[in-house]
């Protein structure tokens, strides 16, 4: 690190970026995709795709709970969404209950169809979710090693932002710059304007990476203010209230919800969205009411959902709750904000494509960092000399990192299509051919790292790509050329953004095979001494 501020700044910018630089970019790329988990996971559950809300699911969904679990101590019903076609039905058994001591059960659950009121009962599948939880924990180590791997990461990612800003003097000029076919200079022009077209983003989505993991990086403060129990904090700061148990009472008919829920609707101005039973059809139920909370990067409130509670046997009002009022900390407030940027909580359908868009953008920035390492190692390569084994580990890890890892995803998806539906554990089954894939993209890079390399995985890659759409017409009844899937815009969705996967596969594989391999120079001679210039040269040799 000798030299100026900037010549060290430039050795630290390469030096995080490259340590790192591969797990950063699966980090990117997976996390980028959270922000459509809930649209993959329909896509990857088609089984409940033909569910539509109608005037009558919610009787319907009374009827099965009373069928299936009338004597529960509570039930819950989501009503389908967007994002989520089918009714999903939960209860709570009330001997599990009183077994398990209160403590915290999920209970059981059911999928309902919302048009029929059939259960479904969709293909086992890890989902969006599969991609979203490796994005900041890992997969296949312990959740707290993942976890800290991943800050890690993270913290090298943003020396890498800050150090590369420090170190482009030109970087915001420069981004108005591209020139193709010039090498390394070509990498250098892409990763500035990449870096640039959304640094703002890329600082954010870094930095606030860090604050949802603050507790577990510095638990110091939480330690010493609750030093018996830390969950006494979160507790406190998360407590909702308003939903006590009650033990349970005699026998008793419930009164109609659909009143109820029009007099929520009313009330806040938006539908229903969630309904809980404590207590069903005994004399002391109670019926809880919910509808979304206003979504707001600021997050000035805390607590849970708008709610309505009321009396489950005549329908009186009881209470209404709402998110607390009370004054935050300035520090409690960035803190929300910056971990709502994160997760896009409060993001529309067309701010979550921004936020894609923009995390393809980072993506695309640490790609072109870890190529533009390697091109100017390469180029300092004097003529005859081979690449060392180091070269050719990075250039392998490269490869298996950019083209594999998207090879990887592609089987994923297919695999969710092609995998027996009856298969056990099916969910882990989708996630080992990911790996085994991604694993056999690695050995294939390790062996050949050149450019004969990158062009066969990256025409696998589009093949892979290009089928999923395929599969998905040959093996469901919704996909592009079905109304079902324009019915539920995320499923047409899913299936465009494959196809354009494919087609910058395409464009990839063709500027590869387009541009010849450089080819190896021979030494150049010497020129030989001139005496005088010769009478007889033509013209413009010795100029």
């Amino acid at each position: 690190m000798n030299g100026s501020f900037r010549q060290s700044m430039a050795w630290l910018h390469t030096w995080v970026g490259l340590l790192l630089g591969w797990l950063l970019v699966a980090i990117f790329i997976t996390g980028t995709s959270a922000y459509f988990r809930e649209e993959i996971t329909l896509w990857m559950e088609p089984e409940t795709h033909d569910s539509t809300l109608t005037p009558n699911t919610l009787d319907m969904a009374v009827a099965v709970l009373n069928d299936k679990a009338s004597d529960a101590r509570s039930w819950d019903i989501s009503l389908p969404s967007a994002r989520h076609t089918v009714a999903e039905l939960r209860w709570q058994p009330l001997q599990q209950r009183q077994q398990q001591g209160g403590g915290r059960n999920r209970g059981e659950s059911v999928s309902m169809d919302a048009d029929s009121g059939q259960v479904v009962e969709p293909r086992d599948t890890a989902g969006g979710n599969f991609l979203y939880r490796f994005h900041y924990q890992l997969h296949g180590v312990p959740r707290e090693v993942g976890r800290w791997v991943v800050c890690l990461a993270t913290m090298f990612m943003l020396i890498a932002i800050i150090s590369g800003v420090i170190t482009h003097k030109k970087i915001f000029k420069d981004f108005f710059t591209f020139r193709p076919g010039k090498g390394q200079r070509s990498w250098l022009d892409a990763h500035n304007a990449t870096a640039v077209l959304a640094l703002p983003f890329h600082f954010m989505i870094t930095y606030s990476g860090l604050l949802l993991f603050m507790t577990m990086l510095m638990p110091w403060g939480i330690d010493a203010a609750y030093p018996e129990n830390r969950r006494d904090f979160f507790s406190e700061v998360f407590s909702r209230g308003g939903e006590e148990a009650q033990r349970p009472g005699n026998p008793a008919e419930m009164v109609d919800i659909k009143p109820l829920i029009a007099q929520t609707e009313a009330h806040f101005g938006k539908p229903v969205t969630r309904i809980g039973v404590t207590n069903p059809n005994r004399d002391n139920a109670v019926i809880s009411l919910r509808v979304d909370r206003d979504p707001a990067i600021t997050a000035r409130q805390r607590g849970g959902d708008p709610v309505q509670v009321y009396n489950g046997v005549n329908g009186e009002l009881q209470e209404t709750l709402l998110p607390s009022e009370d004054p935050v900390s300035p520090s409690w407030r960035i803190y929300n904000v910056f971990t709502s940027l994160h997760m896009a909580r409060f993001a529309d359908p067309l701010t979550r494509w921004l936020f894609f868009l923009f995390g393809i953008a980072g993506s695309a920035m640490a790609i072109t960092g870890m190529l533009l390492w390697v091109n100017k190692r390469t180029q300092q390569l004097k003529r005859d000399q081979v690449p060392g084994s180091s070269l050719k580990l990075v250039k392998g890890l490269n490869m298996a990192t950019i083209s594999g890892l998207m090879i990887a995803i592609a089987a994923y998806f297919i695999g969710n299509r092609l995998l027996p539906v009856t298969l056990e554990n099916r969910g882990d089954q989708e996630i080992q051919v990911f790996f085994l894939v991604w694993l056999a993209a690695l050995i294939h890079a390790l062996l050949r790292p050149n450019r004969s390399g990158w062009q066969e995985q990256v025409a696998l890659g589009t093949v892979l790509w290009l089928a999923v759409p395929v599969i998905n017409v040959l093996t469901t009844d919704s996909h592009l050329f079905t109304a079902v899937a324009w019915q539920h815009p995320a499923l047409a969705s899913v299936d465009l953004v494959c196809l354009a996967f494919a087609g910058a596969g395409g464009y990839t594989f063709w500027r590869l095979i387009r541009k010849p391999a450089p080819a190896k120079h021979a030494p150049r001679k010497k020129p030989a001494k001139r005496t005088a210039p010769s009478t007889t040269a033509p013209a413009g040799e010795n100029s």
